[in-house]
């Protein structure tokens, strides 16, 4: 459920109720933005709201310093770490011309067209390094899923099935490359000890670089807002 600033309506913030919640409490996620207001089940909407226009001087100070990319015709998206810019033309099919994504003149938003199109991508991408890394520890995975997770890049799940963030083919190569075999390798060691990442060194190389792009710069992606 929404509910928004009663002086600043294009603002709004997700309601949650919780059981294990005694106060109410607000957050606003570092990645994109979002703001969330939690409560007890018992406390009526209204105190909700009210709780909200009181914290609306924090809320902007804090809210303005996330800067959000609306994804529309002229925006620059990066593929694979190399930004593209984003044109809408006559063609049938979205592709990719040089350093520029031509998006079809639809009714449906071209937000949603890229985002689609990248996870399609994404797929692919991620399919492929995953291939290579498991041939190269000589375990096979049983699945692959994308989702668009904000805590974690991948996973690796107990019978074999990784999971990915398909907002990684926005990372540069290597980044996505990195996560790849992170999670090929958990096939064979379900933890982060010293042998789970003497297994990543094994079949990917020297992993500090990518793994520190993803501390530093990796919450970006999530700046980017499909639904235009």
């Amino acid at each position: 459920m929404q509910i928004f600033l009663s002086e600043y309506p294009t603002i709004g913030a997700t309601l949650r109720r919780s059981r294990q919640a005694k106060r109410l409490s607000l957050r606003i996620s570092s990645l994109d933005g979002r703001i969330t207001i939690t409560g007890p089940h018992f406390v009526p909407e209204s105190t909700f709201q009210d709780f909200l226009d009181n914290k609306a001087e924090w809320i902007l100070s804090n809210h303005k310093h996330i800067e959000r990319i609306i994804v529309d015709d002229g925006t620059s998206v990066p593929v694979l770490g190399k930004p593209h810019l984003i044109r809408t033309t006559n063609m049938r099919k979205i592709s990719v011309v040089d350093d520029q994504i031509l998006v079809p003149r639809r009714s449906s938003s071209i937000g949603a067209q890229v985002k689609g199109f990248l996870k399609s991508l994404a797929r692919d991408h991620l399919a492929q390094a995953s291939d290579h890394y498991a041939q190269r520890l000589g375990h096979s995975y049983q699945g692959l899923r994308l989702r668009d997770t904000r805590s974690r890049w991948g996973s690796c799940s107990s019978d074999g099935h990784l999971m990915y963030s398909w907002r990684l083919v926005m990372a540069p190569r290597d980044v996505l490359n990195y996560v790849a075999a992170h999670e090929v390798a958990h096939l064979v060691e379900m933890n982060h000890s010293k042998s789970f990442w003497s297994v990543v060194h094994d079949i990917y190389g020297d992993y500090e670089q990518p793994r520190d792009w993803l501390r530093t710069s990796g919450n970006q992606l999530h700046r980017y807002n499909f639904i235009s």
